[in-house]
């Protein structure tokens, strides 16, 4: 870490680069924010922001019983009931005549009902309130080890399944003849949401962290004229969100999640303002 913090050093001579914690912060906006941007594209375009706020509710939960339980670190925790949460919201949307929001919201409330009275029990909820607005200024070098593994395993599901992620958000039927199986992908998308989310929620905050998973597919599809530029698009649009909202934490002491959220919903309302379709 000291050959990247001197790297750090040399290419950004600011002020607030003398201190350890911002530099962590900075680069796992690095990390972080392009993995949101590049998920949300599919979110946006698959109709998906309702299954994954679900998910943050879900973490809630899977945070909730590992402490309670006590089995495994309350990150494995995390991840592994995250993921289960999102395949059993999957199964059962494909396995009901119910309609999928109304699915989805079931298991959301549940989830969330759940999570308040396990980490209620004996008034030791107070202890897991920063969960709800995150705190990326706390980040580790060992939670950027854990980042970095992340990012790979999410690039790699996403070269695995995008070509029929796309042809699914374009027309289900037309994948399905195409031999597509639906389910499958639209289970191990939702894994990969649910494994973002939960490595992510302890930095950005289980209340903010479905905007990150929005604004930026959003805004780039105002502005994109191809599936390359909206990808692209809503990669640098997620990360100049995270540094700008970085930068307002420390120069103005805000919640640096809260501020992260705020600047990619200004580019959203920008990107809304110069989107030809808005000002027919």
């Amino acid at each position: 870490m000291e050959l990247i913090y001197g790297a750090m050093d040399a290419l950004l001579p600011l002020a607030w680069m003398e201190y350890t914690f911002m530099k962590n912060a900075l680069l796992a906006i690095l990390l972080m924010t392009p993995l949101f941007g590049l998920l949300s594209t599919m979110v946006v375009s698959s109709r998906m922001a309702f299954f994954s706020d679900s998910l943050g509710h879900g973490a809630f939960t899977g945070i909730a019983i590992g402490v309670l339980v006590g089995i495994f670190a309350p990150l494995t925790s995390l991840i592994l009931f995250s993921i289960a949460f999102a395949l059993l919201i999957t199964y059962i949307k494909h396995r009901t005549a119910a309609s999928a929001d109304t699915v989805i919201g079931v298991f959301s409330s549940t989830a969330i009902a759940v999570g308040l009275m396990i980490m209620s029990h004996g008034g030791g909820f107070s202890k897991f309130s920063p969960l709800l607005i995150g705190d990326i200024l706390s980040i580790t070098p060992a939670d950027l080890a854990g980042l970095l593994a992340v990012d790979a395993v999410v690039f790699v599901g996403w070269m695995l399944l995008f070509n029929r992620l796309l042809l699914l958000s374009v027309n289900a039927s037309l994948a399905r003849s195409r031999g597509v199986s639906i389910f499958a992908v639209e289970a191990l998308f939702a894994a990969l949401l649910a494994v973002v989310v939960a490595v992510s929620i302890q930095w950005v905050g289980i209340l903010i962290i479905n905007a990150l998973l929005v604004l930026p597919g959003a805004a780039s599809r105002n502005l994109a004229g191809s599936v390359k530029s909206y990808h692209l698009l809503s990669v640098l649009i997620a990360l100049g969100a995270g540094l700008a909202g970085l930068f307002a934490a420390y120069y103005f002491g805000i919640a640096a999640g809260a501020a992260i959220v705020a600047a990619a919903a200004l580019m959203f309302f920008f990107s809304l303002a110069l989107s030809p379709h808005f000002r027919q």
